[in-house]
């Protein structure tokens, strides 16, 4: 630690993201990444576009806010746009939380989100899961700073019904709510279809997961007008130019191709329905999953063993070693021909 560092600098514990491993061969099941390629409209507007990176992107990127809009039955001005959905959620957390006020959020989540409350000085509360690892909606009431949490949930899986959602907002009036729907593409119904009941909520998305821009970097949030300008403000204090013109012409391609988005997102739920009942038959006690990867213990094998053994056939997971967590392993969905071979390697290293 730099005697030269800020106070911040000094406070802050940085996000430590999945392993990104550079061999070739390996079967990367760690991130949650689409294993399909984007659309082939994607590449075909982000060429289109290479000819004029001598000239600044839109700072406002209307093109890609108004093709969100359409998809999600709002206007341009219920849509806001960033490099990637963590950026979304830091200017989320610097718009609508203050320091000194209590904000809360479940004690297994998102881990990006105690990096930011510490970074920016908020403090928080972690509210324990049930021991079904669903969300204690008692626990989020009357909250003093806000909320933010993620639905379905990071790394477990588990959806929460709007109805929970609901009574969140209802006991959290003039506290802004961030239901961060990274996964609700696999999901049930999104509480975008909320926003025009409650103007303290914001929802947050990527296009990384359901859409295949994992690479691209594109998040966005949606929630009403006062709270997309708060979000304005902010960028705008930071960087007016966060997405270049290939991330805006790619995702904007993305949301125009609504096809090719659901024939993705089928084949997903297929292969996850499909290896959650192989991975039963194997032994594994697995969270019933609305997002596209499994999560999943084994009582005859402890998850680090089974992470390390995988990770030496050429198979990465995620294993994370925080406490009522320890015991499991977080499996991103793959092709049919990815899943085949991890449950093959699995009945080896069982067997063994």
């Amino acid at each position: 630690m730099s005697r030269l560092w800020s106070e911040m600098t000094r406070r802050t514990e940085p996000y430590v993201p999945g392993e990104q491993s550079g061999h070739t061969g390996i079967i990367k099941l760690n991130t949650n990444e689409n294993p399909y390629p984007p659309s082939p409209k994607v590449t075909e507007a982000i060429q289109e576009e290479v000819s004029r990176l001598h000239l600044y992107p839109s700072p406002t990127a209307d093109g890609l806010r108004r093709a969100i809009a359409e998809t999600e039955d709002l206007t341009e001005d219920h849509v806001f746009v960033a490099n990637g959905s963590d950026e979304v959620l830091a200017f989320s957390f610097m718009a609508f939380f203050d320091p000194g006020r209590l904000i809360r959020f479940p004690d297994i989540t998102y881990s990006f989100y105690p990096v930011y409350a510490k970074l920016f000085g908020i403090p928080y509360k972690e509210v324990p899961l049930r021991d079904d690892f669903t969300l204690d909606i008692a626990g989020f009431e009357q909250s003093e700073g806000g909320i933010i949490l993620p639905n379905p949930n990071a790394p477990t899986g588990i959806y929460e019904p709007l109805d929970g959602i609901r009574k969140i907002l209802e006991a959290n009036p003039g506290r802004v709510v961030i239901i961060d729907e990274a996964y609700i593409d696999f999901a049930g119904p999104s509480a975008a279809g909320l926003i025009s009941e409650y103007d303290h909520l914001l929802v947050t998305r990527t296009t990384s997961k359901s859409r295949s821009l994992a690479g691209l970097r594109v998040g966005y949030a949606l929630g009403r007008p006062e709270l997309i300008e708060g979000l304005v403000r902010i960028k705008d204090s930071f960087n007016s130019y966060t997405l270049d013109r290939l991330s805006q012409s790619g995702a904007e391609a993305a949301f125009r191709d609504a096809a090719y988005f659901r024939e993705m997102t089928d084949k997903v739920l297929l292969t996850r329905s499909r290896s959650a009942d192989r991975l039963g038959k194997l032994g594994f006690r697995i969270l019933p999953s609305s997002a596209n990867f499994l999560f999943c213990r084994h009582p005859g094998m402890a998850a680090e063993q089974l992470y390390s053994e995988l990770k030496e056939r050429g198979i990465l997971v995620r294993h994370f070693s925080r406490p009522r967590i320890s015991d499991y392993l977080r499996i991103t969905v793959g092709t049919d021909g990815q899943m085949d071979q991890l449950i093959g390697v699995l009945h080896e290293v069982l067997a063994e």
